[in-house]
């Protein structure tokens, strides 16, 4: 099922670093998970790990377009006044149950650090708001990212 959307992003890898913008769902995706690894106002080297691992194991990325790919979304984000501008391009490109997979994603990239601070909490409520995501959806992301976390850790 997930496969699917591995797949798609994938296939949006053939542009050179230099043709990324926020409308890239790649871009935009990383933008996200930046703004959510900064929502606590602590970034660690997990998360940054944890960013860029994301980045490379759900687009099949290589090191040099995953770097590219996370220097264009975290300049996006600190040029966004909004979260509507990424979230309107995920969601206009990935059906609901890739969404899905993103919030789940974006628990992920809280959970690097070991907790979830409240503002991180917020935001994606926030963001899988934005991206039509159910409360029911963003719950059951949280335990699945939470799960996850502890048996890695």
């Amino acid at each position: 099922m997930f496969d699917s959307l591995k797949d798609f992003l994938r296939s949006l890898g053939n542009e050179k670093a230099g043709d990324l913008d926020a409308d890239d769902p790649r871009v935009a995706a990383a933008a996200l998970l930046f703004h959510v690894s900064e929502a606590d106002g602590i970034v660690t080297d997990a998360e940054r790990q944890r960013l860029r691992t994301l980045l490379a194991d759900e687009f099949g990325l290589g090191p040099s377009e995953t770097e590219a790919v996370a220097a264009a979304g975290q300049e996006a984000e600190a040029e966004a006044v909004d979260l509507f501008r990424f979230t309107s391009v995920l969601k206009a490109q990935l059906e609901e149950e890739r969404r899905i997979r993103f919030v789940e994603l974006l628990w992920a990239m809280t959970y690097a650090d070991g907790q979830v601070h409240e503002l991180e909490d917020n935001l994606i409520w926030r963001i899988a708001e934005l991206l039509g995501v159910s409360t029911r959806d963003r719950m059951t992301m949280k335990h699945r990212a939470a799960a996850r976390s502890a048996e890695a850790g």
